[in-house]
């Protein structure tokens, strides 16, 4: 709890607030731009202390910051914790056949006729089920592009399929990081979240569907076109059985998102079945399904695609992301803590009036920090923390917060070349501009689901639909409980 004194400093000039922003966000395209290393968690640590070195100048003391930062952090505890199941999850699920099986039967939709359609549902088969986009583009993307290419297809139209079906699952999989990055700073439930944001994905979805159905594929097609298809499922069948068992893990835990299971058990009970199925369908000692959850499953097809995309998971896969959204977390709770945040948020709430500006402002600045900064990450915990207090204000839900920072955050990443997500796809899917042919880059506008979405989230805004008001969210005693944390994450 924040003490006497700093409940009674002032909201810093907007000039003062801008600095820990400006440097943090400089520091970081330097890191990512100059030095071509996407580690951001150095920056974001150099961050949090400029921004502690403001708040001295205020008068705040250190205990105040880190109170700031823990208190961030230990709302996010659930997330973390989740994130670390998925990982658990992901490699046993792989281990039992259920992903693969997934894979194999996506691989099924391929037809020459209507290929970039079906390679965008591929994709988001894929994506959805394993919860990373850039593994998604980097291996099945990568197969496709080849494919697409044989066909006569231009590359930057299947690359914008490949693209939008990726980052769809990226988006709405509960085993995704920034999925649960965003439910864990607006401090929304991540089931929840993923219902929430239907309104938004779905006919995204539908459009960009529609436009690949109608733009089609090649009508004929040989049997070398489809060779790596077709290398793809010899590999998953000649490992995994397809049969119905692998799917057991799978149902029961839509079932429990269904029911509203808390994330945690319901994933928990997950990875469970699935270690189960693999020990009983594939002969794996209690050993080995202990060693895949923590260091992830390990696998040689003879195929090193499918290799890339099987050998994964586990505890030690997302130390990386746990602890990149400890730094980010850290650093938007020192910012809450010193109430730079409070500034900028007054500066753009003057411009803005009643919710429809508030819900476009979140989506914009998460596009913007996108822009600014090539980091996804931070374009979903900097405006996350920032306007989180304010739809409270207004009464509205936060999972319109955090719908709208997925969507300029997760989705828009991927369309920005310089972005760390735009990077990965150019250099995955070999979009590289040659002697000045930029026409590889018209991958982005073509990447319909990922632009229209945020689309649609500000016409929803400007027309007050799917707007979900905070009394339509939570039954009124939790309602209240939350409404005295929030309280005092931004007071106390």
């Amino acid at each position: 709890m924040q003490n006497t004194t700093a409940k009674q400093i002032a909201v810093p000039p907007l000039s003062l607030a801008l600095i820990p922003i400006v440097l943090t966000v400089g520091l970081l395209g330097l890191q990512i731009f100059h030095y071509d290393d996407f580690t951001p968690h150095i920056p974001l640590a150099i961050g949090f202390a400029i921004t502690a070195l403001v708040g001295w100048t205020q008068g705040y003391r250190w205990k105040d910051i880190e109170s700031g930062a823990f208190h961030v952090l230990h709302v996010a505890m659930p997330s973390i914790a989740t994130l670390i199941v998925v990982g658990m999850l992901v490699s046993t699920w792989i281990s039992s056949g259920t992903v693969p099986m997934l894979i194999y039967y996506g691989l099924e939709l391929i037809d020459p006729s209507w290929f970039l359609a079906a390679a965008m549902l591929l994709c988001s088969v894929v994506s959805l089920c394993i919860g990373s986009s850039w593994t998604t583009v980097g291996t099945v993307g990568l197969a496709l592009v080849g494919i697409g290419t044989a066909f006569g297809i231009p590359l930057y139209w299947t690359a914008g399929a490949v693209v939008s079906g990726s980052f769809f699952g990226d988006k709405v999989s509960p085993l995704s990081d920034t999925t649960n990055l965003a439910a864990a700073v607006t401090e929304t439930n991540v089931f929840d979240h993923i219902k929430n944001m239907m309104p938004t994905t779905v006919p995204a979805m539908l459009i960009a569907f529609m436009i690949y159905l109608f733009v089609g594929g090649q009508d004929n097609a040989g049997i070398e076109q489809l060779a790596q298809i077709d290398t793809f499922k010899a590999g998953l069948a000649a490992n995994f059985d397809m049969g119905v068992l692998p799917l057991l893990p799978l149902v029961i835990v839509m079932a429990l998102a269904f029911f509203k299971v808390s994330p945690i058990p319901a994933l928990f009970t997950g990875f469970v079945l699935g270690a189960g199925v693999a020990m009983i369908q594939y002969g794996y000692s209690f050993n080995q399904a202990l060693t895949f959850a923590h260091s992830g499953f390990s696998i040689s097809t003879e195929n090193a695609a499918l290799d890339s995309l099987l050998n994964r998971g586990g505890v030690t896969s997302m130390t990386w992301v746990v602890t990149l959204m400890m730094f980010a977390l850290a650093f938007g709770g020192a910012l809450e803590r010193t109430r730079c945040l409070e500034a900028l948020v007054a500066a753009v709430m003057r411009l803005t009036k009643g919710f429809r500006g508030l819900q476009t402002s979140a989506i914009l600045t998460s596009v913007t920090t996108n822009v600014v900064s090539g980091d996804v990450y931070l374009s979903i915990a900097l405006p996350g923390r920032m306007y989180g207090p304010e739809y409270g204000k207004l009464g509205y839900s936060r999972l319109n917060l955090s719908r709208a920072i997925e969507e300029g955050g997760t989705l828009v990443s991927p369309l920005i070349p310089w972005n760390a997500g735009g990077a990965f796809v150019i250099g995955a899917l070999g979009l590289t501009v040659v002697d000045g042919d930029y026409s590889v880059l018209l991958y982005a506008p073509l990447a319909f689901a990922c632009w229209l979405s945020p689309a649609i989230g500000i016409l929803y805004a400007q027309l007050g639909v799917f707007s979900k008001t905070a009394e339509a969210d939570q039954e009124p005693e939790e309602t209240a409980v939350n409404n005295t944390v929030v309280a005092e994450g931004v007071k106390g």
